[in-house]
């Protein structure tokens, strides 16, 4: 697992969140609605999405896709619970992810734009030298 600590937009989180949860089955309006996120209510899994106004639009499996006005953050944790990040809005559009990946996760967020390889090597030596992982790191 990589310690995350980097500043993004949110259409790189969104991104991620698609990529870890309904890649395969969001639909096409969906998924090219910058406005549209997946939330997931579950013990263990679960997506919240914070904004200043948000309306479910469809529930397919156990996701829910919402429509949102102004994002404020979103904390993701994975089924499996290896993964814990939240995102919290700096600027408009714009604010830092933080946290806990497990390597599918760190893939994804390599996939998103969010981290790069180089980024997930250099906190992977650190650790290994004992250093405090994501002190800084932008993609």
């Amino acid at each position: 697992m990589g310690e995350i600590s980097v500043e993004t937009s949110i259409d790189r989180v969104r991104e991620f969140l698609i990529l870890s949860t309904c890649r395969s089955f969001i639909p096409r309006q969906f998924y090219y609605d910058r406005r549209v996120f997946p939330e997931r209510e579950l013990d263990k899994g679960s997506i919240y999405v914070e904004a200043e106004d948000k309306a479910t639009l469809d529930k397919i499996r156990d996701i829910s896709f919402v429509i949102t006005k102004e994002v404020l953050g979103i904390i993701y944790e994975s089924k499996s619970g290896n993964t814990k990040l939240k995102w919290r809005q700096l600027k408009e559009g714009y604010g830092k992810l933080t946290g806990t990946a497990s390597g599918n996760s760190l893939t994804n967020l390599i996939e998103a734009g969010i981290i790069s390889r180089s980024y997930v090597e250099a906190e992977a030596s650190k650790q290994a030298e004992g250093g405090e992982a994501g002190t800084e790191g932008k993609a």
